[in-house]
């Protein structure tokens, strides 16, 4: 397991030291805005393949049984996950992960009336909802440290985005309470198929791409 151990220290130690106070800005003052978001990107490529060979490899060492009755654990959240992924990455965020502030509408916030960090919440869904069915050591390390790391990136990007807007960040993110009607119709019906149909292909090519089926018929 020492494999996988550093693979995830390291996944972790790269995307920790870069949010701390000044170090983003020391390198984006050494390299250029652009040329550090260039480098940043290929160095979290790098350590994401180095964690799934490291898992990949790691020995099965079971945990608890693997009831298949804990498939329908991910089966029902992943559904709401992958709204949350697809409204998040499409709907101008100036808080969190996401398109931007660019087109950000404080009149029509949508999915932020909800969270002002959908994308993070549709991590910590996913990460939380792998770890009863996959029992393992292998497989509680690697999602129980994506859970926590995304759950550590709520209370670090709202720290670094209230420094960033300053006395702009209440008035950016106060939200008048919405019904949930209004709340769709700011989302709207496209984004909403959109997580849904990315739902449907995950499922149907799950067993393809990770090897393990979702579904025991």
């Amino acid at each position: 397991m020492i494999p996988l151990t550093l693979a995830l220290a390291g996944f972790v130690a790269g995307h920790v030291i870069p949010a701390l106070p000044g170090v983003r800005r020391v390198l984006v003052a050494a390299l250029g805005e652009k040329p550090y978001l260039l480098a940043y990107s290929l160095v979290s490529l790098g350590l994401l393949a180095w964690v799934i060979v490291a898992y990949r490899a790691a020995p099965l060492l079971p945990l608890w049984p693997l009831e298949d009755t804990l498939r329908w654990i991910p089966l029902t959240v992943m559904p709401v996950s992958c709204l949350l992924a697809v409204v998040g990455l499409t709907t101008p965020n100036p808080f969190s992960l996401g398109p931007g502030r660019k087109g950000f509408d404080p009149a029509r916030p949508g999915i932020l009336r909800l969270t002002r960090h959908p994308v993070l919440w549709a991590f910590i869904l996913w990460a939380g909802a792998h770890i009863p069915p996959n029992g393992d050591a292998a497989g509680v390390m690697l999602f129980g440290v994506l859970f926590a790391l995304s759950l550590f990136g709520l209370f670090a990007l709202d720290a670094k985005r209230r420094r960033a807007l300053g006395k702009d960040w209440e008035a950016l993110s106060a939200y008048a309470p919405a019904p949930l009607r209004q709340i769709v119709r700011e989302i709207g019906w496209g984004r909403i198929s959109g997580g849904l149909a990315l739902y449907v292909v995950l499922l149907g090519a799950h067993e393809t791409l990770f090897g393990v089926a979702p579904i025991i018929w």
